[in-house]
């Protein structure tokens, strides 16, 4: 529940901070991105050799996974089968943003005993909810997307399920394409879904690889959810209260909003699933009653925010010298009303998946 300590791992993943403020915009002349903050790694640089054609990572040392279209997974130890209880629905799990980390994806369910040495699911009634942003950053987000759907019906099979919830990133993706270089309307200027997707980590193999099935897909997918008494939900953010008085009411005018296909509509809904912070501050729990008291549960679960950046620990003028500290766990705050499950797997932290209640 709270941050881990000790040593992270060898390999550095991406830190990209950009959709911490107004993304991309454009003027009439062409695009124009931000100035960067200190120690801030800029959004794109020159391709390693032996990385896949139009992976773009935002540091040089990123992990490198060489395939055609299909990552190769490599076959760990069996795994014993999650617990199944003796009856009624079996344990709930959640999985934090995944950002295209596809191997790292697969390891943890695996830790969990969510899926066995092959990658397939077998966790029999268990319950397993993905909570957004499982493209952008990383080298392989359609292969994180084929997964969860793979998983999705396997699961079903068995009597359990595997259900994913609506993230900032994916209508990012789903405007990208879409829209392209279609001017939008924002409070700060003229911006551009295809900029802002770009400046936030969007990779050319994805898009490449993004197919009518994954665009309806990520379409219809459910902005937050309530299950045995959690509020599930991507952005720690009250502005799901400008969609709807219930989760019902906010899932089907979210999913309106798209169908619509209007630019300046799905900018705006981008626009206000992209803030953040609302649980952290003075206030915090405040906020997070808000939603509860409207939709139901006991408790927030969220991703989106990195834990390192609610616990205050980076994002200072020290840049570079101040690195992220190592997150092993979520981070229950806001008066234990609110539990983050973004570890950070951009910035060198755990892709966590864990099963709820915590220490449950």
């Amino acid at each position: 529940m709270t941050q881990g300590a000790g040593q992270g791992p060898e390999v550095l993943r991406t830190e990209t901070l950009r959709d911490f403020r107004v993304p991309a915009y454009v003027n009439e002349t062409g695009p124009y991105v931000p100035s960067t903050p200190p120690g801030e790694p800029l959004g794109a640089v020159d391709q390693l050799s032996e990385e896949p054609d139009g992976y773009t990572p935002t540091q040089r040392d990123l992990p490198v996974i060489n395939r055609g279209d299909t990552v190769q997974v490599a076959v760990g130890p069996e795994a014993e089968p999650a617990p199944q209880p003796a009856e009624g629905p079996g344990p709930l799990y959640v999985v934090g943003d995944v950002h295209g980390y596809l191997d790292q994806l697969v390891a943890a369910l695996q830790e969990q005993n969510l899926v066995d040495a092959a990658g397939n699911w077998s966790a029999g009634t268990a319950r397993l909810w993905f909570l957004g942003d499982f493209t952008d950053r990383g080298p392989d987000g359609i292969g994180v997307i084929d997964l969860v759907m793979r998983l999705s019906a396997e699961a079903a099979a068995v009597g359990g399920y595997c259900k994913a919830l609506m993230g900032n990133h994916e209508l990012l993706l789903l405007g990208a394409k879409r829209f392209g270089d279609t001017p939008v309307n924002s409070g700060a200027g003229t911006a551009t879904f295809q900029a802002a997707w770009l400046l936030n980590g969007g990779q050319k193999t994805d898009m490449d690889r993004l197919q009518d099935h994954h665009l309806q897909w990520m379409a219809r997918l459910d902005a937050m959810e309530e299950v045995d008494g959690h509020l599930l939900m991507h952005s720690d953010t009250t502005a799901y209260l400008d969609y709807g008085d219930s989760i019902e009411a906010v899932n089907d005018t979210i999913r309106e909003t798209l169908t619509r296909n209007d630019a300046d509509e799905c900018w705006d809904l981008f626009r206000k699933l992209t803030r953040r912070f609302a649980f952290r501050d003075d206030g915090g729990a405040e906020a997070v009653l808000s939603l509860l008291d409207t939709y139901g549960g006991t408790r927030i679960v969220h991703g989106h925010s990195p834990i390192p950046y609610l616990l205050g620990e980076v994002g200072s003028e020290e840049g570079e010298d101040n690195p992220s500290p190592v997150v092993e766990e979520p981070h229950l705050y806001a008066d234990g009303l609110a539990i983050a499950m973004d570890g950070g797997v951009t910035m060198a932290g755990k892709l966590l998946v864990r099963q709820l209640p915590l220490g449950g």
